[in-house]
């Protein structure tokens, strides 16, 4: 029993990792979406169902591909989160809203999970794994001339 406890404890005192493992599989799958359209891009109007989409087919792909790699590594995350939001916001309200909720590939509640988690990393930042914490942390230290940047103690 003291190992469970000591094992409950031990995540609960992590939850950091937790949410900046949650950023990196958000990024990497946006990411991969992007590469994916790029790939087809007939994918983009086939989901629409109509051509007038097509032209938001540069923004969506540069969206995704760079905004993914930016939320995967933690680089400006506000700023990568912010790019995706109207894109989700887009294909949540005006693509799968319409098709509903008992749809086969359940477009409607993956794209409301995505948009939701890319609100909230936009609102909370990046988490503890981040470039952003990093970069931040070496420009305190270069500032304070407090040395060598080491990795913080959980």
């Amino acid at each position: 029993m003291k190992k469970i406890t000591n094992l409950i404890n031990t995540l609960n005192n992590n939850l950091n990792v937790a949410y900046s493992l949650i950023r990196i599989y958000l990024g990497i799958a946006l990411f991969i979406r992007g590469w994916i359209l790029l790939a087809d891009p007939s994918e983009i109007t086939r989901l629409a169902g109509a051509q007038q989409v097509y032209w938001w087919y540069s923004y969506i792909i540069g969206a995704h591909l760079i905004g993914g790699f930016m939320l995967a590594t933690g680089l400006l995350t506000r700023f990568a989160a912010v790019l995706q939001i109207p894109v989700l916001a887009g294909a949540v309200f005006f693509i799968h809203l319409e098709q509903g909720l008992m749809t086969v590939g359940q477009s409607l509640e993956l794209a409301s999970l995505v948009l939701v988690l890319l609100i909230i990393y936009f609102v909370f930042g990046s988490g503890i794994f981040a470039l952003d914490n990093y970069i931040a942390k070496y420009k305190a230290n270069a500032i304070t001339g407090a040395g060598d940047y080491k990795q913080p103690a959980r």
